[in-house]
């Protein structure tokens, strides 16, 4: 881990989160929180040994009261295969190395436990960042790392391959917000803890000029009836601790009955 590029500043990510339990806004994880529960419940099985990794805990522990809480440092406070059920709740799109999240949590699972995690996509505030990618283009000739990058969903089932989880599953919830102006966007993103903490990001306080002409090109480029849209991709992801009592596919060639006579067609040769 130490010779691995760090993407966030936990330090700063740390001072964000304390900020914003002064007046949190905690509707996105409310919103996960939905998510996870409605997806636990169809999954026929009880769970006895949670674990939550997560920013949040006073939250999260709120909602799991029996759940481990887990803070999401790069090395997870994670016993081997201690827990059936681990969840990493919004805050995977912080991790330096989001693979080494997802192997320490699936080493943490019993044989046939479950991984479930909630994230930011790649959609998430597209809007606002390209509006701040052109005014500081505009004001100061030059750009600087302000939103952390977020993966797509169509990278996100190999990466739950790679960690060895069996039967991956990612999924998306895109979600609309209406906002006053960028100002109280930008207003509501640190009342998240979602403030910029990137390693990367400037160490001086952006010049005002930069921020009004943001809000001014987020409003004319999308802006409808006086209000201004911001997306928040939500991916949430699925898969299962190997365990031999899993579905497994069949090796190739093992098939006993042919796909026509199945579909009752002739079956028709192609030429060599």
């Amino acid at each position: 881990m130490s010779n691995m590029p760090q993407l966030t500043d936990r330090a700063a990510l740390t001072r964000n989160r304390a900020r914003a339990l002064r007046n949190p806004a905690l509707f996105l994880h409310e919103t996960a929180a939905e998510e996870f529960q409605d997806r636990l419940s169809l999954v026929n099985r009880t769970f006895t040994k949670p674990a939550i990794v997560t920013g949040f805990p006073d939250f999260w522990a709120s909602v799991f009261p029996q759940a481990k809480i887990v803070a999401d440092t790069d090395v997870l406070d994670l016993e081997p295969e201690a827990y059936d059920l681990v969840i990493h709740a919004l805050s995977l799109h912080w991790a330096s190395d989001p693979v080494g999240q997802l192997i320490q949590s699936r080493r943490a699972l019993q044989p046939d436990g479950l991984f479930l995690a909630g994230m930011f996509g790649g959609q998430t505030l597209h809007q606002l960042r390209t509006a701040l990618a052109e005014a500081e283009s505009r004001v100061t000739g030059g750009l600087s790392p302000r939103v952390a990058p977020m993966a797509e969903i169509r990278d996100l089932g190999g990466l739950l391959q790679r960690a060895g989880l069996a039967l991956p599953v990612a999924d998306a919830l895109p979600l609309t917000v209406s906002y006053q102006s960028a100002w109280h966007l930008m207003r509501d993103l640190r009342a998240m803890g979602e403030g910029n903490a990137l390693s990367a990001r400037l160490r001086h306080p952006t010049r005002r000029s930069v921020i009004q002409t943001a809000a001014d090109i987020y409003a004319d480029s999308f802006g409808e009836d006086g209000r201004i849209p911001a997306t928040f991709e939500m991916i949430f992801l699925l898969g299962w601790a190997p365990d031999d009592s899993q579905p497994k596919p069949l090796r190739p060639g093992s098939a006993v009955s042919r796909l026509a006579d199945a579909l009752g067609t002739k079956e028709i040769k192609l030429p060599d």
